[in-house]
Order: structure tokens, then sequence, then C-alpha cells
């Protein structure tokens, strides 16, 4: 079977299973992809490509540290709501899973009467997003799409906030973010506008190349020695395992958010793929 029902810590989760062997986990809590595992050569193991944190929360009090979490309406603190919205704390649906084109999927949805009582009052919009998650060979696929289901227009920010699993974090470069290859020295936060091709991450060990569209935006962060030992849900050197790179939909150059009208759909794609060496 492409989609086996399992638990993964205390949270009900989705395990998907390519023909090929590429492997994703999703928890419901969140739509949150948590585990992708994908094979770079033919016949040979699936190989984890996300981090964790060995401190992360898995009972549902609280964000997972890892993974790829959700955004949505809210990235950060750029607005008067939770921090990086309600979505990554909000228990989705399962709509669909299959397999399709050599490819394990599965789709999760979330809508208004999906949230909490005090969520739902805090973001008073009618709404319904859809997460599509596919994997085969070396390649993860993302769609998030956003649709206004109401009759108020509705402004939103949303990001796939991707933890990329590293050896060691100064040994990685990237580029198509800006002119020069970038490089993490110390504490990174950083958001690049109008990312116009794809990204491409040396981990230091392979490659993958970052494709988005609808994304107009790409955030890169990695918290440095300081701020990962202020993480209770992190252990201090767990820093240098990681760095992440987001597709991320922001808003204009003064950080207004994208605005929604009535029966508009947003859609915002997204590929991973691990070059093989």
């Amino acid at each position: 079977m492409s989609a086996t029902t399992i638990n993964f810590g205390q949270l009900p989760a989705l395990q998907l299973r390519a023909p090929d062997g590429a492997e994703a986990t999703i928890t419901l809590y969140g739509a949150h992809l948590v585990s992708w595992k994908a094979v770079t050569t033919a016949g040979g193991p699936a190989q984890e490509r996300l981090f964790m944190s060995s401190l992360s929360a898995l009972d549902g009090q609280k964000a997972i540290r890892g993974g790829v979490p959700v955004i949505f309406p809210q990235f950060a603190e750029r607005g008067t709501g939770l921090r990086h919205g309600f979505a990554r704390v909000s228990t989705w649906r399962v709509l669909d899973q299959g397999e399709a084109d050599g490819a394990a999927f599965a789709v999760l949805g979330l809508s208004a009467s999906d949230l909490p009582q005090q969520v739902a009052a805090a973001w008073p919009y009618a709404f319904e997003l859809q997460l599509r998650v596919a994997v085969r060979g070396a390649q993860l696929d993302m769609s998030l799409d956003v649709r206004n289901t109401g009759t108020q227009t509705f402004p939103f920010a949303a990001a796939l906030h991707t933890y990329h699993l590293v050896e060691d974090v100064e040994a990685v470069r990237i580029d198509g973010v800006q002119a020069d290859t970038l490089a993490i020295t110390d504490k990174l936060d950083q958001v690049f506008e109008r990312i116009a091709g794809a990204i491409t991450f040396d981990t230091g060990a392979d490659k993958v190349t970052l494709e988005q569209t609808g994304f107009n935006d790409a955030v890169v962060w990695n918290p440095g020695a300081a701020d990962a030992a202020a993480l209770s849900d992190m252990e201090d050197e767990e820093y240098r395992r990681f760095v992440c790179i987001e597709p991320a939909l922001l808003g204009d150059a003064a950080a207004r958010p994208q605005q929604l009208e009535p029966g508009g759909i947003w859609r915002g794609t997204y590929r991973a793929v691990v070059q093989a060496g």
C-alpha cells in the first residue's frame, strides 16, 4: 500500500511509500511533514533528508520543531495573531491518498470549521487549505492551495518552513537567493525577495535543487549557537545539523500581506530534488 496510518510520537500520521522505496511521514497535527526519505540511486536505501529536533514535542500541545511546518495565515510576528499562524498547530483532515505516476501522495485539508472557537474568532474569515505531498525517487513535491470561501477579502502569508538535514551547517552553500553564494557562519534569519529561478543547495555532502512557484520569496534561517541554546525544544548543538530554506509568500516590499478576494484561490508549489552524486 502507498499510505499507512501510524503514530508518530503520540500523533496520528500517514506514512507514504512509493514503489521505488521513497518515503514520507505526515502528521495530521499541522499537516506536518516530519520525514522525507529519498532514494538517490536505483535499488539503494532511502535516506532521511529532513531534520527533526530530538526535543520536539510530539503530543499535539505545541508546534513540532523540524520537518516542514505549514505557515498560515501569518509569518513570524508579522501580524497580531499566533506566531507563524494556526495551520501548524491545527488538526487537518485526510482528503485523498494513493499512488500516481510512480509517486505516493496524500492530500490534507483544513477549513475554518476545523478550528477551535477561540482561534476562529481571532481570524474570522472563511477559508479552505489543501496541502498535497508526493514522493518518488529523489524528489519531493508539495503544493499548498488557499481558497477564500467567504464574502470578505482576507490578508495572508504562507510558507513551507523546511528544515533540511545537513552534516555541518558551516559546510552549506546556497546559490540562487542572492548574487553571490551564501554561506552560514553564524545566526542567520534573512528574507530574500522575488526569487526568480531555482535555488541550488550544497549540503557539503551532496546537492539539492529547490524550485518554487507562487511563493515569491525565500527565507533562510539557522539560529546559531546562542539562540539554539535558548530554545527549550532543541539540543544546544543541534543547530549544526540543519538549515531552513523555505519557500514563502510574505507580501510586498512594505511587508503588507497578500490579499485574497472572495472566491479566489492561491497556489504555491515546491519541489526538492536530491542530485545523484
